[in-house]
């Protein structure tokens, strides 16, 4: 068991190690030269002037066609505010519509809105020059007081930000702007990653004047109020159909940018998707169907699979069902889930997890920090034990074969993959503990509500990392959390956490693992996971840049037809 997991970590690093947003030179196929005349050839023939004229004019009209790209976003767009969101899809919009102090670029951390900085010797305090002429969408320049007021806003608990935690992540104690070109950080405690967090949505600049337009977050979601400072700008919003953006010519780097729109779906259907961009109708799209894996892994050369740090997750909530406070009925069920089975079943080359923190994350020796799991997870290899230690598990908890237990319910946004785990552990708890599960599905801005509210017994969960650190795959479990969905509250993980932060070296690595068994065996949280993308990106689209963590970047990209 232990050489076969090694084995796909050692692949699931080796894909991680390997990203990069597929390009090529920019041939684009425009050209300004117009056919040559002379003087002479216009005076003695007059009907060859017209026609050169025309076919100057076709040619000047082909250079000016705009550059649309087609791109299916997936799931309903519920909140374009960088300071509110917390999902995948919009957090991609975001990342072509806004831009921090620093960008990611060939994974490193470049400089964006910065030009500069400088960083106290006690690594607490950081100053950042804000790059000489950046503008909003709008024209005003972008300062470092807008730094301050969007920092302030989104660690305001009147904002209730899902990232407001975020801050505690990197230490964060305080900010000022020390003028419109210098923006000041202090923190609690040295954070090495911190510099390149500040690409994060949450820590982009707004302007205090849109934000104030509209409540909720609405103003980003509009075209007459939005205001932006990234490559493109929003110009139409169709809820549960379609946004449009398009290219900002305030950009600094406008010259860069050789879309002029993109046009952005919102199919979430696999199949209907997947029909769409075979049609000709997307030319980038995600959203794949499981059971045409196989079949595009072999035929499609445009499809490919690339490694995202993250984790597909079952959260249990004791709050809303007293049977699950006990901690052997909720091992049990993390026992008899099949993990190894549900990835066979998906096709998708997803790899089946023990822990939270995923392959290609490494402690301060170096070694690999998922490998520490293999000491307490579940051996996802012998199920036959498995299910034999959560029978008895059941027992002890009063429960031997399922009696007495009520049926329970299990929530998830509507999609076939999600669908189809939901059916495997239907069958698991019921076959295996006698619990019977039903299933319910539903539209994603209903799902995520739920989940905010904590309205649920069981409910599926996914987590994609925000910043190379196992910090990122943990630290939102601490009590409190917003994206703590079911409220789980441990005061001993709660104090690693929080202990991790002043720490340094191995020392830290070794408190965070400490961290993670403690998540892991007492079960509130089942990782089933960890994932990866499945890519649909037509062959002429070139340059689409992809970082560490999985977040599209289209602002250097182009149609190559």
């Amino acid at each position: 068991m232990l050489k076969k997991l090694f084995t796909l970590m050692l692949v699931f690093a080796l894909v991680l190690s390997l990203f990069v947003g597929c390009g090529g030179n920019n041939n684009n196929a425009n050209d300004n030269a117009a056919a040559n005349t002379t003087n002479n050839a216009a005076t003695t023939d007059n009907s060859s002037s017209e026609e050169e004229a025309t076919e100057e004019e076709a040619t000047e009209e082909e250079t000016m066609e705009e550059m649309v790209f087609n791109w299916n976003l997936g799931a309903t767009i519920e909140t374009l505010d960088p300071g509110l969101n917390a999902a995948v899809n919009s957090g991609h919009v975001i990342n072509n519509t806004f831009e921090g102090l620093m960008r990611e670029v060939d994974g490193k951390p470049v400089y964006a809105m910065a030009d500069s900085h400088t960083v106290s010797e006690d690594g607490l305090v950081y100053n950042f020059h804000i790059r000489d002429g950046v503008k909003w969408s709008d024209g005003k320049p972008v300062t470092a007081f807008d730094f301050e007021y969007t920092w302030n806003r989104n660690t305001d608990p009147a904002t209730a930000s899902d990232y407001a935690w975020i801050f505690d992540e990197f230490n964060y104690e305080s900010c000022k702007a020390i003028d419109e070109s210098t923006f000041e950080v202090t923190l609690s405690a040295p954070a090495d990653y911190f510099v390149g967090l500040t690409g994060f949505a949450t820590l982009m600049p707004l302007r205090q004047d849109a934000v104030e337009a509209k409540a909720d977050g609405a103003w980003a979601s509009d075209p007459a109020t939005v205001i932006c400072n990234g490559p493109y700008i929003l110009t139409e919003y169709v809820p549960g159909d379609r946004i449009v953006l398009e290219k900002n010519p305030m950009y600094w780097q406008a010259d860069e940018v050789k879309i002029d729109k993109i046009v952005a779906k919102m199919i979430n259907e696999g199949t209907a998707a997947l029909a769409e961009y075979e049609s000709g109708g997307f030319d980038f799209n995600t959203t794949i169907p499981p059971a045409e894996v196989p079949r595009l892994l072999v035929e499609d050369p445009t499809f490919r699979i690339e490694a995202r740090p993250g984790t597909y997750y079952i959260n249990l909530n004791a709050h809303q069902l007293p049977e699950l406070q006990d901690v052997r009925v909720r091992q049990a069920m993390s026992l008899v889930i099949d993990r190894v089975a549900i990835t066979d079943m998906l096709n998708s080359g997803n790899i089946p997890a023990i822990n939270f923190i995923p392959p290609g994350i490494k402690d301060a020796n170096g070694e690999e920090f998922a490998d520490k799991a293999l000491e307490y997870g579940v051996d996802i290899y012998d199920m036959d034990a498995n299910i034999a230690k959560a029978k008895q598990l059941m027992t002890e908890a009063g429960f031997p074969n399922g009696e007495g237990f009520p049926v329970v319910e299990y929530v998830t946004n509507s999609s076939e993959g999600h669908l189809l785990v939901a059916q495997q552990m239907q069958d698991a708890f019921k076959t295996h503990l006698g619990i019977e599960m039903e299933v319910s599905s539903m539209e994603w801005g209903v799902f995520q509500e739920l989940r905010k509210e904590h309205d649920f017994q069981i409910a599926r969960g996914g987590w994609i990392g925000d910043y190379v650190d196992p910090l990122t795959f943990i630290g939102f479990y601490i009590t409190g959390s917003p994206l703590n969905s079911p409220e789980w509250s441990n005061a001993e993980f709660d104090n690693l956490i929080k202990g991790s932060s002043q720490a340094m070296g191995q020392e830290r690595y070794d408190m965070l693992a400490a961290a993670e068994k403690i998540v892991v065996e007492d079960a509130w949280f089942i990782p089933i996971y960890n994932y990866v993308d499945q890519i649909h990106q037509q062959d002429y689209l070139k340059d689409v840049e992809r970082t560490v963590l999985g977040k599209f970047y289209f602002g250097r990209a182009y149609l190559d037809k």
